[in-house]
């Protein structure tokens, strides 16, 4: 490779390269040491991080987060595959990019103004228990606002269509001859679709179902809005330590150990996803 062709590679990926330093490493690299300075002792230490693991209080806002995120993937999962493959397969080619654009509706709503819109659905004399006291499925409004169901139903309204998204991607990508190679073998619909359709829609899930992991369980408003502040998550545990107790170094300390929760994850599918590939 001759000497220009490396200082033209350099020049492309310096901005990039520049941007995710300053903007991502340094303000990490800060906060990790921030985090090994306790607020009530002077030098080093990982004593907010013994902290953590030593109070349950901090453990369960953890596995809230992880429950809640990971029942809001499932949810997702399950509703959107089957709207990406009416989008794909069964809306005609002219309408399918209209339909697209009405699907991707909920991203041009300000995430607090969503959040509170299904405060208002869900409230006891929200359109919901409204409806289920009319049909007669309800004797008396039902407690739904401010719970975690409500959380999971304002979080599974914005990533089903972010899931609906990838996978409708991978499913344009699929050629129909797998399925009918498929039928010629003498598979029917179902055993098509579950050897060969899913395993080929894999990634596309998986890259729906990490982003919905990554965006779900660092969320603050949402949880905090429908929520009701009933049950403490993460983010708010964070946010508690900022705002009420000014103790930066422990809200640093939950924030880096978040970030390993999803590190975590993005190893536990990038190794799924090549498994699958190979």
């Amino acid at each position: 490779m001759s000497l220009s062709a490396v200082r033209a590679g350099w020049a492309s990926i310096t901005p990039a390269l520049a941007w995710t330093l300053l903007f991502f490493v340094a303000p990490f690299l800060v906060m990790a040491v921030i985090s090994l300075h306790p607020q009530e002792a002077g030098g080093f230490s990982a004593a907010n991080y013994t902290q953590f693991f030593a109070n349950p209080s901090y453990w369960r806002a953890l596995t809230n987060s992880l429950e809640v995120t990971l029942l809001v993937t499932a949810v997702s999962i399950v509703l959107a595959y089957p709207f990406a493959w009416i989008l794909a397969t069964l809306v005609p080619e002219r309408w399918q990019r209209l339909a697209l654009m009405l699907a991707v509706l909920p991203f041009w709503t300000s995430y607090v103004v969503r959040s509170y819109s299904w405060l208002l659905v869900l409230a006891e004399k929200g359109i919901v228990n409204d409806t289920l006291i009319r049909l007669g499925l309800l004797a008396e409004p039902a407690q739904i606002a401010n719970t975690r169901l409500a959380t999971i139903i304002g979080f599974s309204h914005f990533f089903v269509m972010l899931l609906t998204l990838t996978i409708y991607a991978n499913l344009k990508q699929l050629s129909p001859n797998y399925r009918k190679a498929a039928a010629d073998l003498g598979a029917g619909p179902v055993r098509a679709f579950l050897h060969v359709v899913l395993p080929l829609t894999l990634p596309g899930i998986m890259v729906g179902a990490f982003l919905t992991f990554v965006l779900a369980i660092g969320d603050y408003i949402t949880p905090q809005i429908l929520g009701g502040n009933n049950e403490l998550l993460m983010p708010q545990l964070i946010m508690m330590q900022i705002g009420r107790r000014g103790d930066f170094p422990l809200a640093s300390a939950l924030s880096i150990i978040l970030m390993v929760v999803v590190s975590i994850a993005y190893v536990a599918c990038a190794r799924w996803l090549k498994i699958e590939r190979a």
